[in-house]
């Protein structure tokens, strides 16, 4: 458990908290390029509880700016796109990428008011379907050399979904890998045949889905080891003498997580504050060893939202679409077969804000706790102008992470997933010449 006011530093994010001022340390998705229609390249976004607003700048670039106009407050989400900036319909003010106020019309042809106005103006870089922002002070960081921020564009895709909890609870659901063994199991078997859907596929080795190994061996050893990049989590299932199945997950802190996904794929998951009771999880998949349909993936998750906030459609208000009898006959849940919805049941259930001075942790719980661990630690060197985890260091360095789901000797496993990861990296189109550091 967490004393209650360890509790408020970990979750509220909003400007001027501890937690706020770290995650602005970082560069943090804003957006799904996706989102942007041919005809209205400006979009509203609450971003760690500020309001703004994302639109392309006179080169193409992306800008994002704060949401209202210095003059009279009215709000620039409905300006005019126009000349690289945005004109606010009231009285004409045009405010350019960098927040500057360029044009005054009402105003006297010799006054230079509007060089005294600027509204807040953060960069943008847009990678592999996502554009994202830097919100803090200074030079932001360079981009770490991750594996879905270098991977070919055809070799990825990128969405987003709206959960209605605080931004922790989605993470920590992410880097709990003794969940699965119970959320996302099945009472017989997986049905599934679909692209692109989690737990449904083969574990190379034991010809099971991964929904039916780990629902059958429910009870991983599960280690924890710092990484340049935050967490490297590991959870072992012995499922014969000879035999382990060796999942390795990672956090990448502050806010995102990297998880296998059958042999080829993995799949990076941002967790980004809206504010401290909604946040949005940003995905990309990436994939080493086929190029993705995107079509296929993006049409199947645009199935289970409503657009335009990726709201999805199995929430609080229907009980997540709980059914009792497909809980007896089929799902662990008896929430349906999208297993984004168990992760969100599971988080959103907690109500908007976990209270963690009530919860009673385990040893299947120690990454979550080394997570926490590693967050209060971090909020405190942010305040003291310290070191930062993932951040002030070799961006070269910061590549991966590793992510493997595989089958080893037990008295070899560790040599062995290592060894199959590199196979893997040598085989792929292109990955085979990046070099994996530390990760």
């Amino acid at each position: 458990m967490l004393k209650r006011e360890d509790n408020e530093r970990v979750t509220r994010s909003g400007p001027g908290t501890p937690l706020g001022g770290l995650l602005r340390a970082y560069w943090q998705p804003a957006a799904l390029v996706s989102e942007m229609t041919p005809d209205r390249q400006v979009k509203p976004v609450r971003l760690l509880g500020e309001d703004l607003v994302l639109f392309r700048g006179p080169s193409g670039e992306w800008a994002l700016v704060g949401r209202f106009c210095a003059h009279r407050g009215v709000d620039l989400a409905f300006a005019r796109h126009e000349e690289g900036g945005l004109r606010c319909l009231y009285h004409g003010w045009l405010y350019g990428a960098d927040g500057r106020c360029k044009e005054q019309p009402a105003e006297p042809a010799h006054s230079r008011f509007a060089e005294k106005i600027r509204i807040p103006a953060y960069p943008c870089v847009e990678k592999n379907g996502i554009v994202f922002a830097y919100l803090g002070e200074g030079d932001p960081p360079p981009f770490p050399y991750y594996d879905a921020l270098q991977a070919p564009d055809e070799y990825t895709f990128a969405f987003k979904g709206l959960w209605e909890c605080n931004w922790l609870q989605g993470l920590e659901g992410g880097i709990d890998p003794s969940h699965v063994s119970f959320l996302h199991r099945f009472i017989d078997e997986d049905p599934r045949e679909v692209y692109g859907q989690q737990f449904s596929e083969i574990v190379e080795g034991t010809g099971q889905k991964l929904s039916k190994l780990v629902g059958d061996a429910f009870r991983p050893d599960i280690e924890v080891e710092e990484a340049a990049h935050g967490l490297r989590v590991y959870a072992l299932r012995q499922l014969t003498d000879e035999i382990k199945h060796v999942r390795i997950t990672n956090l990448v802190f502050p806010n995102a997580f990297v998880v296998p996904f059958g042999t080829s794929k993995v799949f990076i998951q941002w967790h980004v504050p809206i504010d401290d009771h909604h946040h949005y999880w940003h995905m990309i998949w990436y994939d080493f060893a086929e190029k993705t349909d995107k079509d296929t993936l993006l049409a199947q998750r645009l199935t289970e939202v409503s657009l335009p906030d990726y709201r999805p459609l199995r929430n609080r208000t229907n009980n997540w679409g709980y059914d009792p009898a497909e809980q007896r006959d089929l799902t662990y849940t008896g929430m349906g077969l999208d297993i984004n919805v168990h992760d969100q049941w599971a988080v959103e259930s907690m109500g908007p804000i976990q209270d963690r001075t009530t919860e009673r942790l385990g040893v299947s719980d120690r990454a979550v706790t080394a997570n926490r661990r590693m967050l209060l630690r971090a909020i405190e060197a942010f305040e003291q102008g310290g070191a930062l985890p993932g951040r002030d260091q070799d961006p070269t360095r910061l590549t991966g992470p590793l992510a493997v789901d595989t089958i080893a000797p037990t008295a070899d496993w560790e040599a062995t997933w290592r060894r199959r990861e590199a196979e893997r990296r040598a085989a792929s189109p292109w990955a085979g010449s990046r070099a994996t550091g530390n990760a």
